[in-house]
């Protein structure tokens, strides 16, 4: 099934990256979150760039083991966003981040839900992205994470409420 994706570009006229996230809930409902390294403070769920020929649920899988350690065996896809959600990267980082290639990012959420033991995650992985994790309340969540990921965040978490806590 072909995705209609808005061909609308971001702040410079610059297009939107195709992006993956990952929302994934233990059995308490509450979800995976981890402080990024060179941003203290900033909490986010695993993401990352859709590579060519990955379709959004390989990508979201893939990010997630590069980023928690987590195997795919350790999780259950539950669902997805139905549509593309978008930022825009504030004005002082266009041009800065990904080669400057792009403007902001175009999102598809994935829900997994956690099968494993918390010692199955491993956020000290080949490239971390994330100095510590929790498992947080979705609404808690939305306090901790950058100002200009918070609208996309709000519409994910709505997306799958029924699952959250």
């Amino acid at each position: 099934m072909a995705d209609q994706i808005d061909e609308r570009t971001g702040p410079g006229g610059l297009p939107y990256r195709p992006c993956a996230g990952v929302v994934l809930i233990n059995d308490d409902g509450r979800v995976f979150a981890g402080q990024r390294i060179q941003m203290p403070g900033a909490w986010q769920m695993p993401q990352g760039g859709i590579d060519k020929g990955e379709t959004v649920q390989q990508a979201a899988l893939r990010e997630l083991v590069e980023e928690t350690g987590v195997s795919q065996d350790k999780v259950q896809v539950l669902g997805e966003t139905p549509n593309w959600l978008y930022y825009d990267l504030p004005e002082d980082m266009v041009g800065k981040i990904w080669k400057g290639k792009y403007g902001g990012q175009r999102q598809k959420w994935v829900l997994m839900r956690f099968l494993g033991r918390d010692s199955d995650v491993q956020i000290e992985t080949e490239h971390p992205e994330f100095n510590e994790w929790c498992w947080i309340k979705a609404d808690d969540l939305l306090h901790s994470i950058v100002p200009f990921k918070r609208d996309v965040y709000a519409k994910v978490i709505a997306a799958f409420r029924n699952r959250l806590r």
